[in-house]
């Protein structure tokens, strides 16, 4: 006879407590949807689930599940300290702890020293598998991974006993998360989503889901959590007309400029596509992505800008999004192109991310550890903003830097920041651009860019760790961390602040020389 669990869940959506606006008014949003599936496949199995999705206003201490026995904790890699420090918490009070989602699929090799089980690609054999076992596995988990990702997962009327307390907690906008396929047709080669096979998911259970929103709010709103949204597009569209009256739901998805042709616009818009993230990435490479072929330079930004002016003529908001620092840029030009894009765009809003590293997320990484270019930034840094853990192969620290706190002045002036709102027609996304702007995202990361250069140009110390001539964490650093952790601080593991950036290519060397 098979044992009654006690589960707890726990969705990390913020790394520490966060009550600024932009968080207060979209965190509860960004809930994952595997932590609520595994919810779905707990109850299935016969055990009573505790689910809490964690924005930043919370008191996570208070509101951990009491007496369970069983705890999974899904994490990006800049939540993972906040999950270690919770894991030695939990398990300090007899409960065993698994952990899931974008950091254990990264950062395995060092996961498994704080939890009993790390998942990677799951299925419900897995969460099965685990549930049956329950047991401790110390002082090193257990790693589990399925060889891919599931061909059926629980869709919103399955998860929604979890969602709707998770959209109670958003007050003016709730975006039900959603799912239609996994991995994606494109390799940039940075992206962890690179080299996991294009899926579709069941269009029958897309279609109940949106049949079921319908009767839960007059005018839904959902968020397509597919890494590249529309790829079978018109068997996506198909799916959508059959299932709803045109027009009756809000959609945001992210997508690439090669799926954003002006016909697929006028079929996007009749079907109530509201928001679109396409990424840009790069002037000088990735053009199969934006559909620009060879052309590169001012001649890719020209051609991008006008495909993104069309777009913005059938949807009001566009975010488009770029990687800083990547290998192929140099010099000046990278910078001042984007700002000529911003320019001819006023009214796509930018979104810009260091390049970064994520443990074993793409084998491009082999190649970044193999020629020692990886800093060993803490977890808690790497969200593609507050640290760039690739050391630039074109570029001083200070002069990258430089380049980006310019483009970012450039782009969160105020002058592009009315720009930007007279040139957006609908009221939500006129504003929710400006709250960006001067908020963290805008005014903010301009001013911790600004602290990075001054402490590259004024702090020995903090520059020899950026050179990789000294592996001490400066204090800037260190202080960040006690203070966004709070109380968790206390319960943080000893050494968990460190971790071996190379020990993707350490592991791989091993399990060669093993065959």
């Amino acid at each position: 006879m098979k044992c009654k669990r006690q589960v707890g869940i726990i969705d990390l959506v913020s790394k520490k407590p966060n009550k600024k606006l932009f968080a207060r008014i979209m965190n509860a949003n960004f809930a994952s949807i595997m932590p609520q599936i595994v919810g779905v496949w707990c109850e299935e199995a016969g055990h009573e689930v505790t689910y809490i999705c964690y924005t930043g206003k919370e008191n996570l201490v208070e509101e951990l599940p009491q007496n369970a026995d069983i705890i999974f904790i899904c994490a990006f890699t800049e939540a993972a300290l906040t999950a270690y420090a919770l894991s030695n918490l939990l398990r300090s009070r007899g409960a065993i702890t698994v952990l899931g989602g974008p950091h254990a699929r990264c950062y395995p090799q060092d996961a498994v020293k704080y939890f009993d089980y790390v998942v990677g690609f799951t299925d419900k054999s897995i969460i099965h598998e685990i549930l049956e076992d329950c047991s401790p596995h110390r002082p090193t988990g257990y790693h589990l991974s399925t060889q891919r990702q599931p061909l059926q997962l629980p869709g919103v009327r399955e998860r929604w006993k979890f969602i709707e307390p998770t959209l109670k907690k958003a007050p003016l906008i709730k975006m039900v998360p959603m799912l239609g396929s996994l991995g994606c047709p494109y390799t940039c080669p940075f992206c962890i989503d690179s080299t996991v096979a294009y899926q579709p998911l069941d269009f029958e259970v897309l279609k109940e889901d949106l049949t079921f929103l319908l009767t839960k709010y007059k005018r839904p709103l959902v968020g397509w959590h597919d890494p590249n949204f529309g790829v079978r597009f018109d068997e996506y569209m198909d799916a959508i007309e059959e299932a709803i009256p045109e027009n009756s739901i809000d959609f945001i998805a992210e997508s690439s400029l090669s799926l954003l042709s002006e016909p697929h616009m006028k079929r996007l818009k009749r079907n109530g596509f509201g928001a679109l993230l396409p990424g840009i990435e790069s002037w000088f490479d990735l053009g199969n992505k934006s559909k620009t072929g060879s052309n590169t330079g001012i001649d890719k930004v020209n051609l991008v800008a006008e495909q993104v002016n069309m777009i913005l003529r059938y949807v009001p908001y566009v975010q488009t999004n770029f990687v800083l620092g990547l290998d192929s840029d140099e010099g000046e030009e990278p910078f001042e192109l984007t700002k000529k894009f911003v320019d001819l765009t006023p009214g796509a809003f930018p979104g810009y991310s260091l390049l970064t590293s994520f443990g074993q997320a793409a084998p491009l990484n082999l190649e970044y550890q193999e020629l020692n270019r990886v800093i060993p930034f803490p977890f808690h840094f790497l969200d593609n903003n507050h640290s760039m853990n690739i050391k630039p192969k074109n570029y001083s620290w200070p002069e990258f830097y430089s380049h980006v706190i310019s483009l970012g002045e450039h782009t969160f002036s105020w002058g592009a920041i009315l720009r930007r709102l007279i040139a957006t027609n609908a009221f939500i996304p006129r504003w929710m651009n400006v709250v960006r702007a001067i908020s963290e995202e805008g005014f903010g990361r301009i001013a911790y860019n600004k602290r990075i250069l001054k402490n590259l140009n004024s702090d020995i110390q903090f520059r020899r760790y950026f050179e990789q001539e000294t592996k001490e964490l400066p204090p800037f650093y260190l202080d960040m961390i006690r203070n966004d952790l709070g109380p968790l601080w206390d319960a943080l593991p000893d050494g968990a602040i460190f971790h071996d950036q190379n020990a993707y290519i350490k592991e791989t060397m091993a399990n060669r020389i093993a065959v």
